[in-house]
């Protein structure tokens, strides 16, 4: 296992990231959120850089929150529990991600769920390989995918938000091209070679044109709830005795209390 959860390297006017918490399906731990931050920053600093590519290595690109970090968190006391800033620190991410006043193209190479699917939709654009699965399985557990849902419903409306969100189903590549969840299926040898082209040509255009574009792209779609708002939406219902029992059943690995046997 490498030490260093987030890779970074510039190809021509491109910077690639690259989630590297292959041991842990690049689960979202405080620690690689940070990285990830981190690492936008810098490509947002260097004037060399035009455009952003979001990659992982591994089979996965994101299996979403770091459950481990969630487990840890049960039986701390309401008052003193990490949720309310670690909702947060991934919303403040999705935000970084989203307002960057460079194109940002997401390489989905196998699984992105949950906070990994959040992630692929706060890009601007996105490239997965016929592998790649997608899906917000958060009510299986209890949860609320609340900080996701506005960038999801932009991409695909609210119909089909409604099915991802409340079924917990997932889809894979092929049906998330279909209804514009994400731009293109490649196959997975050419994933990142297609990402690249992408990148050159959004940086064929100037960077002040695509930096106002992106802003107006935003203002036009306005996210209802702030940031705050939304950290606090998906925070709020972790600390409730469904969710915790739900949480406490998959960590047993048995079927939530609100499943019913079969008769």
């Amino acid at each position: 296992m490498s030490d260093t959860l987030v890779l970074f390297e510039v190809k021509a006017s491109t910077a690639i990231i690259t989630l590297n918490r292959v041991d842990k399906r690049n689960a979202l731990s405080r620690g690689l959120i940070d990285a990830i931050s981190g690492a936008f920053t810098r490509a947002l600093n260097e004037e060399g850089v035009r455009c952003v590519i979001l990659a992982a290595a591994g089979p996965v690109f994101c299996a979403g929150m770091d459950l481990a970090e969630l487990q840890g968190s049960l039986d701390i006391p309401a008052d003193q529990s990490p949720v309310w800033d670690d909702a947060l620190r991934l919303a403040k991410l999705y935000d970084q991600i989203y307002t960057m006043p460079k194109p940002t193209i997401a390489a989905v190479q196998g699984a992105a769920v949950a906070g990994g699917a959040g992630l692929t939709t706060v890009c601007d654009l996105a490239v997965a390989a016929p592998e790649a699965k997608f899906g917000y399985p958060e009510v299986r557990r209890g949860l609320v995918a609340a900080m996701v849902m506005p960038h999801l419903m932009r991409h695909v409306g609210e119909r089909l938000a409604r099915w991802l969100l409340l079924s917990g189903e997932l889809i894979d590549a092929n049906e998330a091209v279909r209804v514009g969840l994400i731009n293109e299926v490649v196959p997975a040898d050419r994933l990142l070679a297609r990402a690249l082209a992408l990148a050159k040509a959004c940086a064929e255009g100037g960077p002040q044109a695509l930096a106002k574009t992106k802003e107006y792209l935003r203002q036009f779609s306005h996210q209802a709830l702030s940031i705050e708002d939304a950290a606090q939406a998906s925070a709020g219902p972790r600390l409730t005795p469904e969710c915790q029992a739900g949480l406490r059943a998959f960590f047993a690995k048995k079927p939530a209390p609100w499943i019913q046997a079969a008769p």
